[in-house]
C-alpha cells in the first residue's frame, strides 16, 4: 500500500475548494481526552474566535468548554475536527463526521499503515470511512493556520498571527513543530503535519495553499510520495502564480529510506529521479533544515533576484577569504568593481587596504558611520545583483556594541541610496540576534544566518528565478505514470533489441545472425575484422561467459572463435547455438551507457552516463524524466565527466555530439512508444566517434512485458 491514495474522491473538484473549509474553520470539534484538550488550549492561545465543540462521553467539560457525548450530538456539522482517540475508534468517529457533512478532520492517532500488517488494513478502513471528506493524517500532529488564528495541533509551537509569509508542509510533526521555533525571522502562515497521507497528499495541500494570497512560498519536509502526477500539476500552478516551492527530501540512503517507510509508510523512491523531477518542475531542493528556512526567508522577504553576481563587504580578511572559497562552491560570482568604483574606493582608504570583491574594508573606517556609508554606497553602485554585509553581533553587553550597529545602519543607508537587494549575513547563526534582525527588516534588508547556509540559500533562490525566466514558458510535465498489468516478462536478445532500436533510428553495426556453420559466410559478407558473439535470451552477460570474441581478422579466426565460445559456454552449463556476427567498430572517442529504467513512482526514466567498463567504476550518470527535450539532454550530457572526452580532451578530436543526441532521443522515443510494456532497456556501450562519423550501439538489451 502506498503512502496515500485518492479513493472515492471527485478529483475534478478543485482541491483548494475541498480544503478551504477545513484549513480555516469557523467551528471545530475536538474528539478525545487530554490530547484533544491540549489542542483546544493551543487554538485558544492563538486567538481563535470560532466555535469550539469538545466531544467526550465521559467528561462534562474540556478546557472550560462543555462536552458533547458524541459527534451526533453536535449542534451542526463542524468545519473541522481534531480526533485524538485510539485508531480503531477513530475510524468510527471519521465515519460519523463524514456522514454529518463535516468539512474535514485531523486524525492524530497512530497504528495505521506505518506499522504494516493489520495497520495497513486499518488505514484502508479509515480511507473508506472518510469517503469524500478531507482527512489530514493519520499519525500526525495536525495543522496550524497562523493567518486564520486556528490550531488543530496539540503540542507547543511558536508564532502568532501574520498577514503574509511562508507555509510549511511536513511529514514529520516534530520537525514541523521545531521549525516554528526558529529564530530566523521566518514568517509562517501555515504548518501542516501530513503524517501517513492516507487521503490527502502534497499536491492537494499545495493547491489549497496556492488559493491563499498570503502565502509567498511553500516549504516542504517530505519522506516520499507516490502521486507524482498530482504533485506535478500543483507545482506547475505554483510556478505560474510565482510561489516558489522549497523541498527538503530525505530517504537518499537505504537506511534513511527504511526509516521513512517505518515512520509514515512512505515510498522513498529513487533519489536521482526526485532530483530530475524537481529540476523539471522548478522545485528548489535543499539539503538541511537551516537551508530550508534561509531559502524560504529570501523568497518571502527579498523579492525577485536578477542574478548570481554579488558584492560582499566585511571588516575581516578572514571573512573575505572564507567567502571567496564559498562563492564558486555555490555557483555564485564576485565580479570586480568597475574602474570608476575602484578609483572611488581607493581614494577613501590608505594604501595598505586592498580594494577587491570580496571587500575587506578593514578597521580604518570602523566606528565612523559617515565613512562607512560612503564606502558602502560606492561599493553598491556597480552592476552587482545583490550586496552582502558580513556582520557578527557581539554576545556580550557593552557600550562598544554601538560601533557594530553603526556598520549595519550605514549598510541600510547605502541600500536605500542604491536600491540594490541587500543582505546582512553572520558567519555563524548565533551572531545575529532578533533585535538586529528586526532593525534591518524595517528597512527592507534581509537577515541571513550562517555564511554557508545564507550563500547557499541565495544561490538556490537565484537559480529559481533563472528557471522562471528561461524555462517556465517551455515547461513540459513529466508523462503520467501508469500502473503495469501483471504479465510474463520477455527478454529480447541483443540482435532483437538492436533491430527494435534501429527501427526508431539508433545506429547499429552491420551484422547478421546464424548457426555455427553459417558464421564464416556471414563474416565474409561483412568484411573483416568482425566480432562474434553467442546470442539468445540467456546470453545477457556475454563477457562473463566468454561468449564474445573481437577483432577477428579472417575466416579461420571466425571459425576458431565459434569453437572457443561453444567450449566456454559449455563450461558454464550453457549451450551456444546461434551467433551474432558484426563488423568490428573502430576505437571510439568515448563510450556511454543509455538506459531506460522503470520506477514505481516516476514510470520510465532515461539514464545517460559513462559506459563500457566504466559503468561499474564511475558514478557518472544523469537521470531524466520523459519526455525529454534535445536541450535538456545536451545539458545532462555536458554535466557528465565523460563529456570531456566528447568535447576534445587534450587535443583529441571532438566527438559527434549531434549524432549522440539523435541516438539518445531515439532510445527515448522507443520508450515512449512502449510506455505501458517496456520494463528495462540498456544500450552499453554507445560508441561516440569523431564529429561527422556518428555513433553506434555496440550492445543492447530490452526487457518487456509480453503482449498477451
Amino acid at each position: 500500500m502506498g503512502a496515500y491514495h485518492y479513493r472515492n474522491m471527485d478529483v475534478s473538484q478543485a482541491p483548494q475548494d475541498r480544503l478551504s473549509r477545513l484549513l480555516a474553520p469557523r467551528s471545530i470539534a475536538f474528539v478525545g481526552g487530554s490530547i484533544a484538550g491540549m489542542a483546544i488550549r493551543r487554538c485558544v492561545e492563538l486567538g481563535y474566535d470560532g466555535d469550539i465543540w469538545p466531544v467526550n462521553p465521559e467528561l462534562d467539560e474540556l478546557e472550560d468548554h462543555p462536552c458533547f457525548r458524541s459527534v451526533d450530538d453536535l449542534p451542526g456539522a463542524p468545519d473541522a475536527a481534531f480526533i485524538a482517540v485510539r485508531c480503531e475508534l477513530a475510524i468510527d468517529v471519521v465515519r460519523s463526521l463524514a456522514n454529518s457533512g463535516a468539512g474535514g478532520c485531523v486524525c492524530y492517532a497512530a497504528g495505521f499503515a506505518e506499522i504494516g500488517g493489520d495497520g495497513i488494513i486499518l488505514q484502508q478502513q479509515l480511507i473508506d470511512a472518510a469517503d469524500d471528506m478531507p482527512l489530514v493524517g493519520p499519525n500526525c500532529f495536525g495543522f496550524i493556520n497562523f493567518a486564520a488564528r486556528c490550531a488543530l495541533w496539540p503540542y507547543l509551537f511558536n508564532g502568532g498571527p501574520v498577514e503574509r509569509g511562508v507555509a510549511l508542509i511536513s511529514q514529520s510533526g516534530n520537525i514541523g513543530m521545531n521549525l516554528t521555533m526558529n529564530q530566523r525571522s521566518v514568517r509562517l502562515t501555515h504548518v501542516i503535519g501530513t503524517g501517513n497521507q492516507a487521503v490527502l497528499g502534497p499536491g492537494e495541500y499545495i493547491e489549497a495553499l496556492l488559493n491563499d494570497d498570503r502565502v509567498s512560498a511553500i516549504g516542504m519536509y517530505i519522506e516520499g510520495f507516490d502521486d507524482v502526477n498530482r504533485f506535478a500539476k500543483a507545482a506547475a500552478r505554483a510556478l505560474k502564480k510565482g510561489v516558489p516551492i522549497v523541498v527538503m527530501k530525505v530517504g537518499k540512503t537505504e537506511a534513511s529510506a527504511k526509516q521513512t517507510s517505518s515512520h509514515t509508510s512512505s515510498i522513498a523512491g529513487s533519489d536521482e529521479l526526485y532530483n530530475a523531477f524537481f529540476d523539471r518542475m522548478g522545485v528548489v531542493r535543499v539539503n538541511s533544515l537551516n537551508r530550508l528556512l534561509e531559502t524560504l526567508k529570501i523568497f518571502d522577504l527579498a523579492g525577485p533576484l536578477t542574478g548570481r553576481n554579488i558584492v560582499t563587504l566585511s571588516c575581516s580578511g578572514g571573512e573575505a577569504a572564507t567567502i571567496a572559497d564559498l562563492v564558486p562552491d555555490f555557483g555564485l560570482e564576485t565580479r570586480p568593481f568597475t574602474n570608476s568604483q575602484l578609483a572611488d574606493l581607493e581614494s577613501q582608504f590608505p594604501d595598505y587596504v586592498t580594494v577587491s570583491n570580496p571587500f575587506d574594508y578593514n578597521t580604518s573606517i570602523w566606528g565612523d558611520p559617515i565613512a562607512q556609508e560612503r564606502c558602502f554606497s560606492s561599493a553598491l553602485q556597480g552592476s552587482h545583483d545583490a550586496a552582502f554585509l558580513v556582520y557578527d553581533h557581539p554576545t556580550v553587553i557593552a557600550a562598544e556594541v554601538d560601533e557594530w550597529l553603526s556598520a549595519v545602519d550605514a549598510f541600510i543607508a547605502a541600500h536605500k541610496t542604491t536600491g540594490i537587494p541587500a543582505f546582512v549575513i553572520c558567519t555563524i547563526s548565533e551572531l545575529l540576534p532578533r533585535s538586529v534582525q528586526d532593525r534591518i527588516l524595517k528597512h527592507g534588508v534581509v537577515p541571513l544566518q550562517g555564511l554557508e547556509d545564507g550563500l547557499y540559500a541565495y544561490a538556490a533562490a537565484a537559480r529559481y528565478f533563472e528557471y522562471c525566466h528561461d524555462k517556465m514558458q517551455s515547461l513540459t510535465l513529466p508523462r503520467p505514470v501508469t500502473a503495469l498489468v501483471d504479465k510474463p516478462v520477455m527478454t529480447l536478445d541483443e540482435w532483437q533489441s538492436k533491430q527494435a532500436l534501429a527501427s526508431v533510428g539508433l545506429p547499429i553495426p552491420a551484422g547478421n545472425t546464424g548457426t555455427a556453420a553459417e558464421v564464416p559466410t556471414i563474416a565474409d559478407s561483412l568484411g573483416y575484422p568482425v566480432v562474434v558473439k553467442a546470442v539468445g535470451p540467456s546470453f545477457i552477460h556475454k563477457s562473463d561467459l566468454g561468449a564474445v570474441c573481437i577483432d577477428l581478422e579472417n575466416r579461420e579466426a571466425a571459425q576458431a572463435a565459434v569453437a572457443q565460445i561453444i567450449e566456454s559456454c559449455n563450461s558454464h552449463g550453457m549451450q551456444a547455438e546461434r551467433f551474432l556476427v558484426e563488423r568490428m567498430i573502430q576505437a571510439p572517442l568515448a563510450e556511454l551507457i543509455v538506459g531506460i529504467k522503470r520506477d514505481e513512482q516516476f514510470g520510465l526514466a532515461l539514464i545517460v552516463g559513462s559506459g563500457g567498463v566504466l559503468v561499474e567504476l564511475l558514478a557518472d550518470s544523469k537521470s531524466l524524466l520523459l519526455p525529454v527535450t534535445r536541450e535538456e539532454l545536451r545539458v545532462a550530457i555536458e554535466s557528465l565527466a565523460v563529456s570531456k572526452l566528447i568535447s576534445g580532451f587534450r587535443g583529441r578530436p571532438q566527438g559527434d555530439i549531434e549524432a549522440l543526441l539523435d541516438a539518445v532521443l531515439a532510445v527515448a522515443a522507443y520508450a515512449e512508444m512502449n510506455w505501458d510494456s517496456l520494463l528495462e532497456l540498456d544500450v552499453n556501450p554507445l560508441m561516440v566517434m569523431p564529429a561527422g562519423q556518428g555513433v553506434v550501439a555496440a550492445d543492447a538489451l530490452i526487457l518487456m512485458q509480453q503482449s498477451s
